[in-house]
């Protein structure tokens, strides 16, 4: 299960997903000075605990450690929605919600999204259920077939 990331974890994050490369503590304090006032050692704790948590990777470069993202927004939000839908006792009822709540832009989305991850090439037969393969013989091979 994946956790939610905290206020000060998720502006790290996406400061981090977004320049897509190796950051250091100075450049992400400078960056969050320009919002608030905090201190170097509160960004340095915190990027130590997303290590250690398995969200960022650091190589050691000098005295200065620089973090890089261990995966992508995008699977960080995709296993969030994933745990969310797998509380449910009606899966598909939740989806039926979640879709109402959708901006017609993320149908869109979702649409392009099942198109390019090609989600629906049709339902497998089930093993005990399939098709005859010889439907005019009553399941078994024609005289051509022998």
């Amino acid at each position: 299960m994946v956790r939610q990331l905290g206020e000060l974890e998720n502006d790290i994050m996406t400061r981090v997903w977004q320049w897509n490369r190796p950051v250091t503590v100075r450049e992400v304090l400078q960056d969050l000075q320009s919002e608030r006032d905090i201190a170097y050692t509160t960004v340095m704790t915190v990027l130590d605990k997303l290590y250690r948590k398995g969200w960022l990777r650091r190589e050691q470069v000098g005295r200065a450690y620089r973090y890089e993202p261990v995966s992508s927004r995008e699977a960080y939000t995709a296993a969030l929605m994933n745990d969310a839908w797998a509380t449910s006792d009606n899966p598909a009822a939740a989806l039926v919600h979640f879709f109402g709540l959708m901006s017609p832009e993320q149908r869109e989305a979702l649409r392009d999204a099942l198109r390019v991850a090609a989600l629906f090439p049709g339902p497998e037969p089930e093993p005990d259920r399939l098709p005859d393969p010889h439907p005019d013989t009553g399941g078994t091979p024609g005289p051509s077939a022998r």
